[in-house]
């Protein structure tokens, strides 16, 4: 008798991360992503971004550690937009896809870590997309590449490919709902202020039962999503509601692409059959369910594996940090914390000279946008970074300054109430991405006045 050899571990992960799947999928999210990408670009220009964010500001802002990066000077900001919208409308038609996807990544990098004045979850997730779809075979079919070099041309994909997608688009979402219980969302209060401030032109989103719905929808939504778009049974109810849940964020927040993307994702929750019907139907179809492990599968698994370890790792940094991360912001970004709280404040900043012991009190309109002036006013990164410019700048004249920050802050609408220490020099604190700042003063809690 012929023995049956058996069937091993690894054989087993191989049929389930490399069996073939038809890739129309990801053709069509490359078609959209692309698209989207043109328009992020050109819209940056048309809207008054580019200029707002880095032209007209003395300074900008970067993420901490890229202090080297500056705008480019004059206007080749825009020229810089417009080949970024360039670059997108090629990842669109898959000509250079590859080269075109690598530029976009590059420059949204730059233009990320230059200025973080409007930094939200979006741009990140944006970043990290950028990288992600240089590596994944998008432009193998319905593409120029490929009718261009048909040796190219595929109709299908590793299943591996699915699997990564949907689990980090999991991780995405599932922290956004974590981060949601905590006592300002629980209670609605969170949800009614920001209806007052950011949906105050619809009259509806101002009653009470619209903020009841937007707590337990926003937190629900979040946390069930993908297991019900991955059910087959739930999965309509799901679409219309991620519809209805991503329009109405475009409609009230105006939150540019980022609805469009996350709706854009729902095509890796239909069957293959579908959406090559539905999307890209003169693209050949692919059924023939094939196990093709290549040459560099370790590669794969410990490149994705590692991915979405630090996707799920991350987040949960602010844990490690004393404090309350709503009060400090200390782990707060990275960490998919979206549309969970608003800070307002107002800080005086007073520059002593060390030798004559002259104190100066800053004017801040003499060196920030009224954008950056509230951010300064409020988050704390932001107070580090302009006491560092602020000794900086004094020191071109030959002084050597101490900068204090007498700040004070609101959380969701409350009155504002002393944040910082008045007598430390924070030209003179080094910054930590991973510790507690000493001189952020300790959190008030979550009571209210009328409490």
């Amino acid at each position: 008798m012929m023995s049956v050899k058996r069937e091993t571990m690894q054989d087993r992960l191989n049929r389930w991360l490399f069996k073939q799947v038809d890739n129309s999928a990801l053709v069509a999210f490359r078609v959209i992503f692309g698209l989207l990408l043109a328009c992020e670009a050109f819209g940056s220009i048309a809207t008054g971004m580019v200029k707002r964010a880095f032209i007209e500001p003395k300074y900008t802002f970067t993420f901490i550690g890229f202090d080297f990066l500056e705008p480019l000077p004059d206007y080749w900001m825009y020229v810089l937009y417009c080949t970024m919208g360039v670059a997108g409308l090629l990842v669109m038609v898959g000509y250079k896809y590859r080269v075109a996807m690598t530029y976009y990544a590059i420059t949204w990098t730059y233009v990320y870590l230059l200025q973080k004045s409007s930094y939200n979850n979006h741009c990140y997730l944006l970043m990290l997309l950028n990288y992600l779809m240089i590596f994944l075979p998008a432009h193998k079919s319905a593409s120029i590449d490929a009718r261009v070099n048909p040796g190219l041309r595929k109709e299908h994909m590793s299943r591996w490919i699915y699997i990564f997608i949907i689990t980090f688009i999991w991780i995405i979402y599932s922290y956004a709902s974590i981060a949601k219980f905590y006592p300002d969302w629980i209670d609605g209060s969170f949800p009614r202020y920001l209806m007052s401030i950011r949906g105050k032109e619809w009259s509806l989103l101002q009653e009470t039962w619209a903020h009841e719905a937007i707590k337990y929808f926003g937190l629900l939504f979040d946390l069930l999503i993908v297991p019900l778009l991955l059910w087959k049974p739930t999965r309509w109810p799901a679409v219309i509601a991620s519809i209805f849940f991503h329009l109405f964020n475009s409609i009230v927040f105006k939150i540019g692409i980022f609805p469009y993307m996350a709706l854009s994702f729902l095509l890796f929750f239909f069957s293959v059959e579908n959406v090559h019907k539905w999307f890209v139907w003169k693209k050949t179809f692919y059924a023939a369910g094939e196990i093709i492990v290549p040459k560099t599968r370790n590669w794969i698994i410990a490149g994705t594996t590692t991915f979405l370890l630090v996707m799920l790792l991350l987040p949960l940094r602010h844990w490690a940090i004393p404090g309350d991360v709503f009060w400090t912001e200390e782990g707060h970004r990275l960490s998919w914390r979206m549309m969970l709280r608003s800070r307002s404040g107002y800080a005086t900043y007073t520059v002593v000279d060390k030798d004559s012991g002259e104190r100066t009190r800053i004017r801040l309109s003499d060196y920030l946008s009224n954008k950056q002036k509230r951010a300064v006013q409020s988050k704390p990164d932001f107070m580090w970074q302009f006491a560092q410019k602020l000794k900086k700048e004094y020191a071109k004249n030959g002084q050597d300054v101490a900068v204090y920050v007498r700040a004070k802050v609101g959380i969701n609408g409350r009155r504002p109430v002393p944040f910082t220490d008045p007598d430390i020099d924070l030209a003179d604190t080094e910054w930590s991405h991973w510790n507690h700042h000493e001189w952020i003063l300790p959190s008030p809690g979550y009571t209210r006045e009328d409490d």
